[in-house]
Formats: structure tokens, sequence, C-alpha cells
């Protein structure tokens, strides 16, 4: 899952990348709104984090101009700006939740993980395809009910797929969910990580020409 933080506070910024990362999230950040508008109308996002009060563009405008271009990324607005009439606005700009600062990296996490639980294989934080089980929250996956043990990326990867079941998935998209935007990415990167899911029991097929799929079946 790969996350937008536009957030002019450096140390703001840089400490929910740190956290976020910690949790397996490849993250990206904008210092600034103008940047931040050009990452998140350009690049392919699972989720963005948005402060209003931004130098260049400020949020509510970042967020009104992404859905009037229908950019349909889900949006969690993080402001000091904790008024009623704030966070009525804030939604009805189009953002899909409202937090205010200050705030716990736990509750932050909590939201995370809401606003990404949309598809149908999804139950709580435990996703499912075949005979898979990943559980989001626990970073443990199971094959048959027998525990699988996978380094950070591969669990990554692994959830990617997962959340996109029968879906045929191209390497660049993998690429631009999985990894962030300054990854150094080899040529073969995606393949080696795929060798070593299916190494671990976990069939991933090769669509020749178009990228790879994980059946749910």
């Amino acid at each position: 899952m790969r996350i937008l933080v536009i957030e002019d506070e450096r140390r703001i910024a840089n400490t929910i990348k740190k956290g976020l990362e910690q949790e397996r999230y490849a993250v990206d950040t904008a210092y600034d709104g103008t940047s931040g508008y050009d990452l998140a109308s350009s690049e392919d996002y699972d989720l963005i984090l948005l402060d209003l009060l931004l130098p260049g563009i400020d949020g509510m405008t970042i967020c009104k101009n992404l859905r009037t271009a229908k950019v349909e990324t889900p949006i969690l607005i993080l402001t000091a700006k904790g008024q009623i009439e704030d966070k009525i606005a804030g939604l009805n700009a189009g953002a899909d939740d409202y937090l205010t600062k200050p705030f716990s990296f736990e509750e932050l996490l909590a939201r995370i993980r809401a606003l990404t639980r949309r598809p149908k294989n999804v139950v709580s934080n435990v996703l499912k395809a075949s005979d898979l089980e990943l559980d989001i929250e626990n970073f443990k996956v199971t094959k048959k009910g027998k525990r699988v043990k996978l380094s950070s990326k591969e669990f990554s990867l692994l959830e990617y797929f997962m959340r996109h079941p029968d879906k045929i998935i191209s390497k660049d998209t993998i690429i631009n969910h999985v990894w962030d935007y300054d990854a150094d990415i080899l040529p073969n990167t995606v393949e080696v990580y795929i060798r070593n899911l299916r190494k671990k029991g976990i069939d991933v097929e090769t669509e020749r020409g178009f990228g790879y799929r994980l059946s749910s079946k």
C-alpha cells in the first residue's frame, strides 16, 4: 500500500512517514501544497494524508481539485482546525475522513485501515484469497492454516495482490503501489519478489505480456 503525506511541518511529516514505513506502507512526502497536488494528481496512491494549512495550494483546494479531476483516492485530512464547521467543510470538499491534531499514531493507523478496508474479501483486518489468509494488523500470513514467513516487502506485495484477487496487475502498477517514489527499483526487482512468494508456496500466476494474477479460488 502506497500513501502520500502532504504536510508542511517536516517533523510531523517525517514522523508519520517513519511510523507508517514500520507498518509496511510505502510512503512519499510533500512539504507544500503545490508539490503535493502534483504528486497526488499524477501518481497512483492508495491513500492521501492531507494537511489543510499549506504553503502554495491549501489543503481544501487540493481536495476539491482532486475530486473535480476525478481522482478517487481516499483522503484523510490531518489538521489543527478542529471546529465542527471546518470538519463539515473538509468532508463536503471530498475528504473521506477528518482527524484533528494532536492525534495518537494508533488512531491514525486505525483510520487508515478503515479507509483502505474496502474490498469484498476483507473481513475485519484479515484478507482472504483461496487458501490464504493475511492479517494486516499482525503481519501474519497463513496458507491452509499453516504460517508462512515473509519479509516486509514480500508481505506488502502479497497484500496488494490479495486486495485485487483475480485481477491482472502490471509490473508498473505493482511498483507504483508497493514501492515509494524514491525507491531504487532494478529491472528484475518485481520478478525476484514474485519468485520468492512462489518458493514459499504462494501461487502467483504470470500472464505473459500483461502482468501477474493471484486467484481467489
